[in-house]
């Protein structure tokens, strides 16, 4: 019944009509009352939530954010474009937005970027595609680009591979695979430790990511004293979508090939907040405190929403 439902619903539907339009609209919601938030982001604290729309053909689908220079936000949506914008709680955003044609073929699972990170020295980014699990590196500009199909991720699947990506600041590469590694298995997934830039051909190292029960890693960044904070998500509805999300911390310097990597729960994004298809993580240290920002992926969908999040949180707390 519900695939007649869609179906006739899509025959009854005009498509939508190409916007050149580079506008971002940024609307401020209401953040959730104390009572309702309760314990369940721990010492995290909720700052602001924003709802980004455009009426530009391709704002959406965003899959990862990460931090420019001038209080400026990355995101990277998985049909591979691209919106850099001023944070919202810095007053009005002013958006570059640009598309990557130049980079990506034309085939959709090409352009699938579904994790992103970078190295602000370098100025360097790599991109996490599923499809062909592969990992693409390029310029700021997006003007210069490389890329490899690892063998240490060539089995992650078609739509379940590099969803998770961080480069850490010793130069290391961890990778996470969104699956479970069985179809009875609630907490782990396959994971790889890359010893250098993989596009570089640096050794990989397999390793399994034990996380909250029943959630996937979406995104994962690291913070200044070392540890990483992963964000994580699980489907709670399917019709609408509507979902629950996590965020654990782990120390990189625990990796051990073969071995577990232990995560603890930090925060609980439970259904009850304004949340949605959380994907993208992105840590700005601020004084002696931390900004997280996390974004959404609205799947270019009627019911999901490309929502944008600050939490601050201290890190000594955690």
């Amino acid at each position: 019944m519900l695939a007649a439902f869609l179906v006739f619903t899509w025959l009854r539907s005009e498509p939508p009509r190409p916007s050149k339009s580079r506008l971002l609209k940024v609307e401020r919601l209401a953040r959730p009352s104390r009572e309702t938030v309760g314990g369940s982001l721990g010492a995290f604290r909720l700052d602001g939530i924003w709802h980004l729309t455009s009426t530009w053909f391709y704002f959406g689908g965003f899959s990862s954010i990460v931090p420019l220079p001038g209080h400026r936000l990355l995101a990277v949506s998985d049909s591979g474009y691209r919106v850099s914008f001023v944070t919202p709680d810095r007053g009005r955003p002013r958006p570059l937005i640009a598309d990557s044609d130049h980079i990506f073929p034309d085939e959709q699972y090409i352009r699938d970027v579904e994790s992103t990170t970078i190295d602000p020295v370098r100025r360097t980014m790599w991109h996490g595609i599923e499809g062909d699990n592969a990992i693409l590196r390029t310029d700021y500009g997006w003007s210069r680009a490389s890329k490899v199909e690892p063998e240490a991720i060539a089995g992650w699947g078609t739509n379940s591979g590099p969803e998770a990506m961080v480069r850490l600041r010793d130069g290391r590469f961890v990778l996470l695979r969104e699956a479970f590694t069985g179809w009875l298995e609630p907490r782990r997934h396959a994971a790889v430790l890359f010893a250098g830039d993989p596009v570089e051909g640096a050794k990989a190292q397999a390793f399994v990511f034990d996380g909250p029960d029943r959630f996937a890693p979406t995104d994962m960044a690291q913070m200044p004293d070392g540890r990483v904070l992963i964000l994580m998500r699980r489907l709670v509805w399917p019709m609408p979508q509507r979902f629950a999300g996590r965020i654990a911390i782990a120390d990189p310097r625990e990796i051990r090939p073969g071995k577990p990597w232990r995560t603890r729960t930090v925060a609980y994004l439970n259904s009850s907040l304004p949340v949605d298809n959380f994907e993208g993580m992105a840590i700005v240290p601020d004084g002696g405190r931390l900004s997280v920002w996390i974004i959404s992926d609205d799947n270019f969908g009627a019911f999901q929403r490309t929502l944008l999040w600050k939490l601050s949180v201290d890190p000594r707390k955690l």
